[in-house]
């Protein structure tokens, strides 16, 4: 009998289906797909799998993680603007059972004011921010050993 591979739900927000044309000066000129790639290779290096989901839509990222409980592992959220006033994605996330890394491209906090507040930070088990693409390698491996460490 083979085991699944624990599931990873990787949700992107409003824009990032832009990457590699949008301000490449500050997002860099990798696409959306291409992070996805690099993402679910480094997924699966760790024997996770990745499901991934864009959307301009908060409803649709809330149903996608009200749909994820019980059945994903963990969820890593780069939610673009829906990180500054999405209190459905925020209380979504804060119902899901399982490690939430919070993932930014650029830092936000290096940025415009209004980007300094994030709804999801307080429900986020850790948040990677500024590393650019590399930043989805350091996600996983987050993921990864969040879900290998021992209960607190």
């Amino acid at each position: 009998m083979t085991t699944e591979p624990a599931l990873v739900l990787l949700l992107s927000g409003p824009n990032l289906d832009l990457l590699g044309e949008r301000q490449p000066e500050i997002y860099g000129t990798a696409t959306l797909a291409d992070h996805v790639d690099r993402a679910r290779r480094r997924a699966e290096s760790h024997g996770l799998a990745l499901d991934h989901l864009q959307t301009a839509h908060e409803g649709e990222m809330v149903a996608a993680v009200h749909s994820a409980r019980g059945r994903a592992a963990a969820i890593v959220v780069n939610a673009g603007a829906f990180t500054h006033y999405a209190w459905g994605l925020h209380d979504a996330l804060a119902s899901f059972d399982g490690p939430i890394v919070e993932l930014h491209l650029s830092n936000p906090d290096s940025r415009e004011a209004w980007r300094h507040t994030s709804v999801v930070s307080p429900v986020a088990t850790g948040v990677i921010a500024g590393f650019g693409g590399d930043g989805y390698d350091l996600a996983i491996d987050a993921v990864a050993a969040l879900l290998e460490a021992p209960p607190r």
